[in-house]
């Protein structure tokens, strides 16, 4: 007769329908909401301080990231009755409930974005799950 399976890990505590969860983590794992949850937490911004301060971040893509983290209630969006128009968006309280897990997410990537390149090249020469023992063989 099979054992029972151990189940470990944050999933062990979820419901059996866990689909939403995974959507939510997907919402804010995306590499895009990290870099603008992480901006705004310096304080609301107009769209183009945003665009200019996520490197790589498209127009299009950044339209979309911020109707997702505004429908989510992740954000606001405040437009003024100016001319010209002037648009902020903001962190809500449960934006700024996510800040300091996103903004520890961007610096540990920024620590160890090195080492990583680093065990990308040497996988390169190694192949995946090839072990670096090949490696250091080949450098002594």
């Amino acid at each position: 007769m099979a054992s029972a399976r151990r189940i470990s890990g944050p999933c062990q505590a979820w419901p059996e329908d866990s689909a939403f969860i995974r959507e939510v983590l997907d919402r804010i794992g995306d590499k895009w909401t990290v870099l603008t949850i992480g901006t705004l937490s310096a304080g609301a911004m107009r769209y183009s301080d945003l665009q200019a301060s996520i490197p790589g971040i498209s127009q299009r893509m950044l339209t979309q990231t911020l109707k997702h983290l505004e429908r989510d209630g992740l954000i606001t969006r405040t437009a003024y009755a100016e001319v010209p128009p002037r648009v902020e968006y903001a962190l809500t309280d449960l934006g700024r409930s996510l800040r300091d897990a996103v903004v520890a997410l961007a610096g540990w990537a920024a620590a160890h974005h090195g080492e990583i390149a680093r065990n990308r090249a040497a996988s390169e020469l190694t192949g995946v799950g090839r072990g670096k023992a090949a490696l250091r063989a080949s450098a002594d």
